[in-house]
Protein backbone atom coordinates (compact mmCIF):
# COMPACT_ATOMS: atom_id res chain seq x y z
CA UNK A 1 0.00 0.00 0.00
CA UNK A 2 0.98 3.66 -0.30
CA UNK A 3 1.06 5.34 3.10
CA UNK A 4 -0.68 8.61 3.87
CA UNK A 5 -0.04 11.15 6.59
CA UNK A 6 -2.10 9.10 9.05
CA UNK A 7 0.39 6.26 8.88
CA UNK A 8 3.00 7.86 11.11
CA UNK A 9 4.50 4.53 12.19
CA UNK A 10 3.76 2.04 9.42
CA UNK A 11 3.69 -1.61 10.36
CA UNK A 12 5.11 -4.20 8.03
CA UNK A 13 6.28 -7.77 8.32
CA UNK A 14 9.93 -8.57 9.01
CA UNK A 15 10.15 -10.01 5.52
CA UNK A 16 8.83 -6.92 3.76
CA UNK A 17 11.01 -4.62 1.69
CA UNK A 18 10.42 -0.99 2.61
CA UNK A 19 10.55 1.11 -0.57
CA UNK A 20 10.76 4.87 -0.17
CA UNK A 21 9.94 7.06 -3.19
CA UNK A 22 11.39 10.57 -2.93
CA UNK A 23 9.27 13.20 -4.69
CA UNK A 24 9.39 17.01 -4.92
CA UNK A 25 7.21 19.77 -6.42
CA UNK A 26 6.86 19.42 -10.21
CA UNK A 27 7.97 15.76 -10.31
CA UNK A 28 7.20 13.46 -13.24
CA UNK A 29 4.12 11.41 -12.38
CA UNK A 30 5.03 8.30 -14.40
CA UNK A 31 8.42 8.12 -12.67
CA UNK A 32 6.44 7.18 -9.55
CA UNK A 33 3.32 5.53 -10.96
CA UNK A 34 5.17 3.08 -13.22
CA UNK A 35 7.39 1.57 -10.51
CA UNK A 36 4.55 1.57 -7.95
CA UNK A 37 2.38 -0.41 -10.39
CA UNK A 38 5.17 -2.98 -10.81
CA UNK A 39 5.79 -3.39 -7.08
CA UNK A 40 2.05 -3.49 -6.35
CA UNK A 41 1.68 -6.31 -8.88
CA UNK A 42 4.54 -8.15 -7.18
CA UNK A 43 2.67 -7.81 -3.88
CA UNK A 44 -0.33 -9.56 -5.43
CA UNK A 45 1.89 -12.52 -6.24
CA UNK A 46 3.97 -12.49 -3.07
CA UNK A 47 1.76 -11.01 -0.35
CA UNK A 48 3.11 -8.02 1.63
CA UNK A 49 6.53 -8.23 0.03
CA UNK A 50 6.82 -4.48 -0.50
CA UNK A 51 5.76 -1.53 1.65
CA UNK A 52 5.54 1.51 -0.60
CA UNK A 53 6.02 4.94 0.98
CA UNK A 54 6.00 8.36 -0.67
CA UNK A 55 8.11 11.03 1.04
CA UNK A 56 8.85 14.71 0.51
CA UNK A 57 10.58 17.43 2.49
CA UNK A 58 7.50 18.81 4.22
CA UNK A 59 5.10 15.92 3.67
CA UNK A 60 1.45 16.42 2.70
CA UNK A 61 0.31 16.79 -0.90
CA UNK A 62 2.94 17.36 -3.58
CA UNK A 63 1.95 18.46 -7.08
CA UNK A 64 3.39 16.78 -10.15
CA UNK A 65 4.19 18.53 -13.44
CA UNK A 66 0.86 17.18 -14.72
CA UNK A 67 -1.03 18.93 -11.91
CA UNK A 68 -1.90 15.66 -10.15
CA UNK A 69 -1.04 15.59 -6.45
CA UNK A 70 0.20 12.73 -4.28
CA UNK A 71 0.04 12.47 -0.50
CA UNK A 72 3.44 12.05 1.14
CA UNK A 73 5.11 11.60 4.51
CA UNK A 74 7.69 14.18 5.66
CA UNK A 75 11.38 13.37 5.90
CA UNK A 76 11.20 13.63 9.69
CA UNK A 77 9.01 10.52 9.86
CA UNK A 78 11.25 8.26 7.76
CA UNK A 79 14.19 6.72 9.59
CA UNK A 80 15.19 3.74 7.44
CA UNK A 81 14.42 1.92 4.21
CA UNK A 82 15.40 -1.11 2.22
CA UNK A 83 15.41 0.80 -1.07
CA UNK A 84 15.20 4.52 -1.82
CA UNK A 85 14.03 5.56 -5.29
CA UNK A 86 14.56 9.21 -6.26
CA UNK A 87 12.24 10.23 -9.10
CA UNK A 88 12.82 12.90 -11.73
CA UNK A 89 10.90 15.71 -13.33
CA UNK A 90 10.95 19.37 -14.21
CA UNK A 91 11.51 20.36 -10.58
CA UNK A 92 14.61 18.25 -10.06
CA UNK A 93 17.16 21.06 -10.40
CA UNK A 94 15.41 23.10 -7.71
CA UNK A 95 15.29 19.98 -5.53
CA UNK A 96 19.05 19.51 -5.86
CA UNK A 97 19.52 22.99 -4.38
CA UNK A 98 17.76 21.94 -1.16
CA UNK A 99 20.11 21.14 1.71
CA UNK A 100 17.33 19.19 3.44
CA UNK A 101 16.79 16.96 0.39
CA UNK A 102 20.48 16.16 -0.07
CA UNK A 103 21.01 15.55 3.65
CA UNK A 104 18.04 13.18 3.69
CA UNK A 105 19.48 11.22 0.76
CA UNK A 106 22.96 11.02 2.29
CA UNK A 107 21.66 9.98 5.72
CA UNK A 108 19.28 7.35 4.38
CA UNK A 109 21.91 5.95 2.01
CA UNK A 110 23.84 4.81 5.10
CA UNK A 111 20.88 2.71 6.23
CA UNK A 112 19.63 1.20 2.97
CA UNK A 113 20.40 -1.87 0.92
CA UNK A 114 19.90 -0.01 -2.36
CA UNK A 115 19.68 3.52 -3.71
CA UNK A 116 17.99 4.07 -7.06
CA UNK A 117 16.77 6.80 -9.37
CA UNK A 118 14.36 7.12 -12.28
CA UNK A 119 15.09 9.49 -15.16
CA UNK A 120 16.53 12.82 -13.96
CA UNK A 121 16.31 11.58 -10.37
CA UNK A 122 19.97 10.72 -10.99
CA UNK A 123 20.66 14.44 -10.44
CA UNK A 124 19.61 14.01 -6.80
CA UNK A 125 21.91 11.03 -6.20
CA UNK A 126 24.77 12.78 -7.99
CA UNK A 127 24.24 16.05 -6.09
CA UNK A 128 24.38 14.11 -2.83
CA UNK A 129 27.76 12.72 -3.90
CA UNK A 130 26.61 9.11 -4.20
CA UNK A 131 27.51 8.68 -7.87
CA UNK A 132 31.08 10.00 -7.79
CA UNK A 133 33.29 7.45 -9.49
CA UNK A 134 30.28 5.24 -10.24
CA UNK A 135 28.46 4.23 -13.42
CA UNK A 136 25.03 5.75 -14.04
CA UNK A 137 22.50 6.78 -16.66
CA UNK A 138 19.69 9.30 -17.03
CA UNK A 139 17.29 10.58 -19.68
CA UNK A 140 19.11 11.02 -23.00
CA UNK A 141 17.96 14.63 -23.37
CA UNK A 142 19.68 15.58 -20.12
CA UNK A 143 22.90 13.65 -20.70
CA UNK A 144 25.03 16.55 -21.97
CA UNK A 145 23.95 18.79 -19.08
CA UNK A 146 24.48 15.95 -16.60
CA UNK A 147 28.05 15.44 -17.83
CA UNK A 148 28.82 19.13 -17.37
CA UNK A 149 27.41 19.21 -13.86
CA UNK A 150 28.84 15.90 -12.67
CA UNK A 151 32.16 15.18 -14.44
CA UNK A 152 33.13 12.58 -11.81
CA UNK A 153 30.21 10.30 -12.73
CA UNK A 154 30.75 7.69 -15.44
CA UNK A 155 27.59 8.40 -17.39
CA UNK A 156 26.41 5.93 -20.02
CA UNK A 157 23.68 7.86 -21.80
CA UNK A 158 22.73 4.88 -23.96
CA UNK A 159 21.51 2.50 -21.25
CA UNK A 160 17.96 1.79 -20.11
CA UNK A 161 19.25 1.18 -16.60
CA UNK A 162 22.62 0.78 -14.93
CA UNK A 163 23.50 -1.20 -11.82
CA UNK A 164 26.76 -0.37 -10.06
CA UNK A 165 26.93 -2.15 -6.72
CA UNK A 166 24.05 -0.98 -4.56
CA UNK A 167 23.30 1.94 -6.89
CA UNK A 168 20.69 1.66 -9.64
CA UNK A 169 19.85 4.41 -12.13
CA UNK A 170 17.45 4.32 -15.07
CA UNK A 171 16.77 6.31 -18.20
CA UNK A 172 13.70 8.38 -18.97
CA UNK A 173 10.25 7.87 -17.53
CA UNK A 174 9.01 4.45 -18.73
CA UNK A 175 12.47 2.96 -18.09
CA UNK A 176 11.53 3.14 -14.41
CA UNK A 177 9.37 0.07 -15.05
CA UNK A 178 12.37 -1.78 -16.50
CA UNK A 179 14.37 -0.80 -13.43
CA UNK A 180 11.58 -1.98 -11.11
CA UNK A 181 11.37 -5.35 -12.87
CA UNK A 182 15.12 -5.76 -12.42
CA UNK A 183 14.81 -4.97 -8.69
CA UNK A 184 11.91 -7.41 -8.35
CA UNK A 185 13.96 -10.09 -10.10
CA UNK A 186 16.80 -9.48 -7.66
CA UNK A 187 14.44 -9.75 -4.68
CA UNK A 188 11.98 -12.44 -5.75
CA UNK A 189 13.51 -14.17 -8.75
CA UNK A 190 13.10 -14.09 -12.50
CA UNK A 191 9.81 -15.99 -12.54
CA UNK A 192 7.95 -13.45 -10.39
CA UNK A 193 9.42 -10.54 -12.36
CA UNK A 194 8.33 -12.22 -15.60
CA UNK A 195 4.77 -12.65 -14.29
CA UNK A 196 4.70 -8.99 -13.23
CA UNK A 197 5.74 -7.91 -16.72
CA UNK A 198 3.05 -10.14 -18.20
CA UNK A 199 0.38 -8.60 -15.99
CA UNK A 200 1.57 -5.08 -16.86
CA UNK A 201 1.64 -5.99 -20.57
CA UNK A 202 5.23 -4.82 -20.97
CA UNK A 203 8.31 -6.55 -22.34
CA UNK A 204 10.18 -8.74 -19.89
CA UNK A 205 12.84 -7.41 -19.45
CA UNK A 206 14.50 -5.16 -21.94
CA UNK A 207 18.21 -5.81 -21.32
CA UNK A 208 19.80 -3.05 -19.27
CA UNK A 209 22.25 -2.48 -22.10
CA UNK A 210 19.56 -1.94 -24.72
CA UNK A 211 19.63 1.46 -26.38
CA UNK A 212 17.23 4.13 -25.12
CA UNK A 213 17.76 6.02 -28.39
CA UNK A 214 15.19 4.34 -30.65
CA UNK A 215 12.63 7.09 -30.11
CA UNK A 216 15.32 9.76 -30.56
CA UNK A 217 16.42 8.36 -33.89
CA UNK A 218 12.85 7.94 -35.13
CA UNK A 219 11.99 11.53 -34.22
CA UNK A 220 15.13 12.86 -35.91
CA UNK A 221 15.70 15.34 -33.07
CA UNK A 222 12.77 17.51 -34.19
CA UNK A 223 13.96 20.92 -35.37
CA UNK A 224 17.38 20.70 -33.73
CA UNK A 225 20.52 21.98 -35.42
CA UNK A 226 21.47 18.48 -36.61
CA UNK A 227 18.01 17.23 -37.64
CA UNK A 228 18.90 17.51 -41.32
CA UNK A 229 22.22 15.77 -40.75
CA UNK A 230 20.52 12.83 -39.02
CA UNK A 231 18.20 12.57 -42.00
CA UNK A 232 21.25 12.56 -44.28
CA UNK A 233 22.81 9.74 -42.23
CA UNK A 234 19.67 7.62 -42.45
CA UNK A 235 19.54 8.13 -46.22
CA UNK A 236 23.21 7.28 -46.79
CA UNK A 237 23.94 4.35 -44.52
CA UNK A 238 25.91 2.59 -47.27
CA UNK A 239 28.51 5.37 -47.20
CA UNK A 240 31.48 5.57 -44.74
CA UNK A 241 29.96 8.52 -42.78
CA UNK A 242 33.19 9.46 -41.03
CA UNK A 243 33.40 12.46 -38.71
CA UNK A 244 35.07 14.37 -41.54
CA UNK A 245 32.27 13.47 -43.96
CA UNK A 246 29.60 14.58 -41.50
CA UNK A 247 31.48 17.77 -40.64
CA UNK A 248 31.57 18.64 -44.35
CA UNK A 249 27.81 18.10 -44.57
CA UNK A 250 27.34 20.40 -41.56
CA UNK A 251 29.78 22.99 -43.03
CA UNK A 252 31.92 22.88 -39.88
CA UNK A 253 35.47 21.91 -39.02
CA UNK A 254 35.71 18.31 -37.72
CA UNK A 255 36.78 19.35 -34.21
CA UNK A 256 34.11 22.04 -33.83
CA UNK A 257 31.48 19.74 -35.34
CA UNK A 258 32.30 16.87 -32.98
CA UNK A 259 32.16 19.17 -29.95
CA UNK A 260 28.82 20.73 -30.97
CA UNK A 261 27.33 17.35 -31.86
CA UNK A 262 28.12 15.86 -28.44
CA UNK A 263 26.75 18.97 -26.73
CA UNK A 264 23.40 18.81 -28.55
CA UNK A 265 22.87 15.10 -29.16
CA UNK A 266 24.59 13.80 -26.03
CA UNK A 267 26.85 11.30 -27.77
CA UNK A 268 29.65 11.24 -30.34
CA UNK A 269 28.97 11.27 -34.11
CA UNK A 270 30.47 7.78 -34.48
CA UNK A 271 28.20 6.29 -31.82
CA UNK A 272 25.17 8.06 -33.28
CA UNK A 273 25.93 6.63 -36.73
CA UNK A 274 26.30 3.16 -35.23
CA UNK A 275 22.95 3.48 -33.44
CA UNK A 276 21.20 4.61 -36.61
CA UNK A 277 22.75 1.70 -38.53
CA UNK A 278 21.56 -0.74 -35.85
CA UNK A 279 18.04 0.72 -35.81
CA UNK A 280 17.80 0.54 -39.61
CA UNK A 281 19.17 -3.01 -39.67
CA UNK A 282 16.80 -4.08 -36.90
CA UNK A 283 13.81 -2.69 -38.80
CA UNK A 284 14.91 -4.51 -41.97
CA UNK A 285 15.34 -7.80 -40.12
CA UNK A 286 12.01 -7.44 -38.34
CA UNK A 287 10.23 -6.94 -41.66
CA UNK A 288 12.03 -9.90 -43.26
CA UNK A 289 13.74 -7.78 -45.92
CA UNK A 290 16.77 -9.87 -46.79
CA UNK A 291 19.36 -12.03 -45.09
CA UNK A 292 21.60 -10.90 -42.26
CA UNK A 293 24.47 -10.59 -44.75
CA UNK A 294 22.44 -8.41 -47.13
CA UNK A 295 21.14 -6.17 -44.34
CA UNK A 296 24.69 -5.73 -43.02
CA UNK A 297 25.85 -4.44 -46.42
CA UNK A 298 22.83 -2.20 -46.95
CA UNK A 299 23.22 -0.57 -43.54
CA UNK A 300 26.90 0.19 -43.89
CA UNK A 301 28.49 -2.48 -41.71
CA UNK A 302 31.70 -3.70 -43.31
CA UNK A 303 30.92 -7.29 -42.31
CA UNK A 304 28.37 -9.37 -40.41
CA UNK A 305 30.61 -9.74 -37.37
CA UNK A 306 30.83 -5.96 -36.90
CA UNK A 307 27.03 -5.74 -37.10
CA UNK A 308 26.70 -8.58 -34.59
CA UNK A 309 28.94 -6.80 -32.09
CA UNK A 310 27.00 -3.56 -32.52
CA UNK A 311 23.67 -5.34 -31.95
CA UNK A 312 24.89 -7.04 -28.79
CA UNK A 313 26.32 -3.79 -27.47
CA UNK A 314 23.19 -1.70 -28.16
CA UNK A 315 20.32 -4.20 -28.07
CA UNK A 316 21.67 -7.01 -25.96
CA UNK A 317 20.95 -9.65 -28.67
CA UNK A 318 22.57 -10.59 -32.00
CA UNK A 319 20.84 -9.76 -35.32
CA UNK A 320 20.08 -13.44 -35.91
CA UNK A 321 17.92 -13.46 -32.76
CA UNK A 322 15.98 -10.44 -33.99
CA UNK A 323 15.35 -12.15 -37.33
CA UNK A 324 14.22 -15.38 -35.65
CA UNK A 325 11.90 -13.57 -33.26
CA UNK A 326 10.02 -11.79 -36.04
CA UNK A 327 10.06 -14.65 -38.54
Amino acid sequence: MVYSEKDIVPSFSAMAYKLVFLVFPNFQLLDVAGPIAAFEMANRMESTTYDLILVSKEGGTVESSAGTTLLTMPFAQVFDADTVIAVGGEGVIEATASTEVLTFIRDLSQKTRRMASVCSGAYLLASAGLLNGRKATTHWRRSADFRRRFPNVFLDEDRIYVNDGNLWTSAGISAGIDLSLALIAEDLGEQIARHVAHQLVVYYRRPGGQSQYSALLEMGMGDGRFAGLLDYIRSNLDKPLSVGDLADQACMSPRHFARCFVSEIGTTPARAVERIRVEAASAALESGNGSVQLVARQCGFTDVERMRRAFIRLKGVPPSAVKRHFR
